[in-house]
């Protein structure tokens, strides 16, 4: 008999055909919850048409895979013919919250083996997403994420967001960039807000205004997650360099002015890829629509993103990514800022902006601008 989270289950349409499988196939051959035991009735290397896969589901209803084996299932899954983005991200989604879940679930005991396993397996989860977003740019991206259901814990839905947009925006800085490296920023976007475990939870799920106690204790995650990866206990696969992924959590809330926490850095004493998840954490915050709250178009939010060049947004890194989005700017559109409190770890019902009066600007009203990635030429 096996513990029944031993498995998880596959959709037939994602079950790979007319090449030798992966991973092997189980069914559940009790019919007691509480008395599972998973049978294999495919194993590794047999090749299986449509019409086998489908006999089987009509069968046995449901399909499942050892997760034991969940990342040659992934593996499988994104280089797999038929099967659009949308739908390998889901399972990617799916399979990060997982891991994720593992971490944040507060019903159950933290350990730093528990860490260590999730940890793998977010690892394993980003090195497919880089398959994935290899030909994704960071508008098709937004696309993408556009079309991924939500979570009703703000923070999951937000780190697999940012550790996307990670991957997407070093690349665009870096095309050369290696797998590895892009694991990397993929990996520290993932786990951004890892020391959020040790904030309680009615602070981390409220919309609404924290106190200023609150906020200060929401400003510890960093050097909560820097603690928890770097005590010495965690093991992991010697490809992952958890001196990397712990200075992304650590200073992902760094400024380029020296204004950030926890130890006001600036400039290039920030890791360069914690100066890519700043940009991903502020842009996924204020564009991403999630359940409860209003966000900001492309144009407005690239106005409000640009006030932070060179303060809290590398400009080198920031030109490049406004370089990759391509948008429509009204000249005549609210010219608006954020307020100082905002910080994209909150998940805000309501973004705290407001709008810049400036009596003085000329308004020049139905004259727009284009501004295309490829030229950043201006066209009336």
């Amino acid at each position: 008999m096996t513990d029944r989270l031993s498995y998880f289950s596959v959709h037939r349409e994602l079950i790979q055909v007319g090449k030798p499988l992966l991973y092997d196939l189980y069914v559940n051959s009790s019919s007691l919850v509480d008395r599972e035991k998973f049978v294999r009735i495919t194993p590794i290397g047999d090749v299986l048409t449509r019409e086998d896969v489908d006999d089987l589901h009509h069968k046995y209803l449901q399909l499942y895979v050892s997760e034991t084996q969940r990342r040659l299932y992934l593996h499988s899954l994104v280089h797999q013919e038929g099967v659009d983005d949308v739908q390998k991200s889901t399972v990617l989604k799916e399979s990060a919250i997982k891991y994720l879940h593992q971490i944040f679930d507060k019903d159950k005991e933290f350990s730093t083996e528990l860490l260590s396993q999730s940890i793998q397996g977010c690892r394993d989860v980003v090195e497919s997403m880089v398959d994935v977003l290899d030909h994704h740019g960071i508008d098709s991206l937004r696309g993408l994420i556009a079309n991924l259901s939500f979570h009703d814990f703000y923070t999951y839905d937000h780190s697999i967001n940012v550790s996307m947009y990670c991957i997407t925006i070093y690349r665009a800085l870096n095309p050369r960039a290696s797998r590895l490296e892009l694991m990397h920023a993929g990996l520290g976007g993932l786990l951004h807000d890892l020391g959020k475990i040790k904030i309680p939870t009615h602070i981390l799920n409220s919309p609404g205004g924290l106190t200023d106690d609150d906020y200060n204790q929401i400003k510890k995650h960093p050097d909560f997650g820097f603690e928890l990866l770097l005590s010495g206990h965690c093991e992991v696969s010697d490809d992952i360099d958890l001196g990397i992924v712990s200075r992304v959590v650590h200073e992902h809330h760094e400024n380029w002015n020296g204004t950030g926490y926890p130890n006001k850095l600036k400039e290039d004493q920030i890791h360069l890829l914690a100066r890519v998840c700043t940009i991903a954490d502020f842009f996924d915050a204020i564009t991403t629509k999630r359940s409860y709250n209003e966000v900001l178009s492309i144009p407005d939010a690239m106005n409000v993103m640009r006030k932070y060049r060179a303060i809290k947004l590398d400009p080198k890194i920031f030109d490049v990514f406004d370089h990759h989005v391509h948008y429509v700017r009204a000249e005549f559109a609210k010219d608006l800022r954020l307020s100082d409190k905002f910080d994209p770890t909150l998940p805000y019902d309501k973004l705290p902006i407001e709008e810049i009066k400036n009596l003085g600007k000329e308004m020049n009203y139905g004259k727009i601008k284009v501004f295309d990635p490829d030229q950043k030429k201006s066209k009336s």
